[in-house]
């Protein structure tokens, strides 16, 4: 684990060490849908978000981690419910943020699980949620998304397709590692920048979300392949 990725480590240790409430407060908890993965997750990650910044006196990253995404609940359901996708299989969760759909694959009987992120924090959360669940997951911070041989049988991503550059990068990136011979999955609810046209649907969800802006307590997310 790199320099910030261990003072991550550090600071989040801590947090969940101290004892206290609030909306502040991260909390160890069962995951909405996916109640076999226990997670570190905020009662409210902007505010969470704001005291941490100001103890540290600088910008931090925006807390994607510290919630638990639809797309992510969706796969790792999907895992849990067909375990013969990654039993004994090499599994990559991109974008990974709390680790969910990484910890699901290790729970499903995958035979290594890395879990990959850009945010240091969280790396450092997914080795937390990992230790919570007793799994083994290698939680790594390298930008992957421009390398072309993933060294995994099964790659999975969560919730990837929010903005379009990210899209766009993204998508170059699964279709290559399918066309090496990856099984691909992606849980999607309908973010915007989905290339629908370029993925097959294998399943679909009605997940319960405790994102803020949502209309509606449930969410319909799509289990997708490339095609």
């Amino acid at each position: 684990m790199r320099g910030a990725e261990a003072d991550a480590l550090t600071e989040l240790e801590r947090e969940v060490g101290t004892p206290g409430s609030g909306l502040d407060r991260l909390r160890l908890m069962p995951t909405p849908f996916v109640p076999e993965v226990r997670l570190h997750l905020a009662e409210d990650a902007i505010v969470w978000w704001a005291r941490m910044e100001a103890t540290a006196g600088h910008a931090l990253p925006a807390p994607y981690w510290a919630s638990a995404w639809a797309g992510g609940q969706a796969l790792a359901r999907h895992l849990l419910d067909h375990p013969e996708l990654v039993a004994g299989r090499r599994v990559l969760d991109l974008a990974a943020g709390s680790g969910l759909v990484a910890i699901a694959a290790a729970l499903a009987g995958a035979a290594e699980v890395i879990a990959n992120d850009i945010d240091p924090y969280a790396v450092a959360a997914v080795t937390l949620n990992a230790r919570a669940n007793h799994v083994a997951v290698d939680a790594t911070g390298n930008d992957l998304l421009d390398s072309t041989e993933p060294k995994a049988d099964v790659v999975v991503a969560g919730d990837v397709f929010y903005d379009r550059a990210m899209a766009d990068r993204m998508l170059p990136f699964l279709q290559r590692t399918a066309a090496a011979g990856a099984d691909v999955l992606v849980g999607d609810p309908g973010r915007g920048h989905l290339p629908a046209d370029r993925l097959a649907v294998l399943a679909d969800y009605p997940v319960p979300t405790t994102e803020p802006s949502v209309d509606s307590s449930l969410r319909r997310v799509q289990v997708l392949r490339p095609a």
